[in-house]
């Protein structure tokens, strides 16, 4: 990413290719730790959930999301930040232009990430044994708008979240190179973003609690279902405990501390080679 994001300056459609790579990487590395994660936040509880058995279950719901999801916040990100870049050139409004990017780029990957999560965690949580069958009983059931279950709760979880990782995130870097009188490489970026991430992760665990338990949530099932991130909130903390709401915190810190190496190493790996090699070089 540029302005500091990234070592290497791209084209947006080689942002949108070095993005599907990350996307689909971390995802597909990751998937059993995400899976515990799920469980472990599920109302269910975690073996009922199915504790350790099948942890690839719902695989292929991510990986289909993974690609489109991570293209477009890459793609979104570098286009908003260049057009504020532009308009705002005064360095002191640099935090301020990465953040408002990272949550613009946030907003328009969940119209992808959010139905891949519905399937994904009502399979990962036993729910469904096939991807076909939860894609179409949500559909059969819910209608279009049960496969954007819990949008607006994960945008807010979104949101703060990148506006924690990225202000750390260019912190680090900017320490770093100070240090070192030099540009950080790629490899360095990406281990940076990873403290930055899990340090935002376990702040932000509440509002993936309340994510989680939403998208699990249906309104067929016996017991009240959760709607609205304030609401579900309160719920958890007054039948359950506040101690609840960070249910999966070390396994979700861990997923999103790796996660973020991963995805950001080999993003700026793909679009370092991609800008060397001159694919998909002309601007978009």
């Amino acid at each position: 990413m540029s302005n500091g994001n990234s070592n290497q300056q791209g084209s947006l459609k080689q942002a949108l290719v070095a993005g599907a790579c990350a996307g689909t990487a971390v995802d597909t590395a990751l998937f059993p730790l995400d899976t515990i994660k799920t469980r472990l936040q599920s109302q269910q509880g975690f073996l009922a959930s199915g504790g350790f058995r099948g942890i690839y279950s719902g695989l292929l719901s991510a990986v289909i999301g993974s690609a489109p999801g991570a293209s477009l916040f890459f793609v979104t990100y570098e286009a908003t930040k260049r057009l504020m870049s532009a308009t705002l050139d005064n360095g002191q409004y640099v935090p301020l232009v990465h953040m408002v990017a990272a949550s613009c780029g946030e907003t328009v990957a969940c119209t992808v990430r959010v139905p891949t999560e519905v399937i994904k965690q009502r399979m990962q949580t036993k729910q469904f044994t096939k991807t076909s069958a939860a894609v179409s009983h949500v559909l059969r059931t819910e209608g279009i708008l049960g496969m954007y279950r819990g949008f607006l709760s994960t945008v807010a979880r979104e949101i703060p979240f990148t506006c924690i990782q990225f202000p750390l995130y260019e912190y680090f870097k900017r320490t770093y190179a100070t240090m070192k009188g030099r540009r950080t490489e790629p490899y360095e970026a990406a281990l940076m973003g990873s403290f930055a991430g899990g340090i935002a992760a376990a702040i932000t665990t509440p509002l993936d609690v309340c994510k989680t338990r939403i998208m699990l949530s249906n309104k067929n099932q016996t017991t009240k279902h959760y709607d609205g991130i304030i609401s579900t909130m309160k719920r958890i903390t007054a039948e359950e405990g506040t101690r609840v709401l960070f249910s999966g915190l070390g396994p979700r810190v861990m997923w999103i501390s790796i996660g973020g190496s991963i995805f950001l190493g080999v993003y700026e790996k793909a679009l370092k080679t991609f800008v060397q090699l001159r694919i998909l070089d002309d601007q978009l």
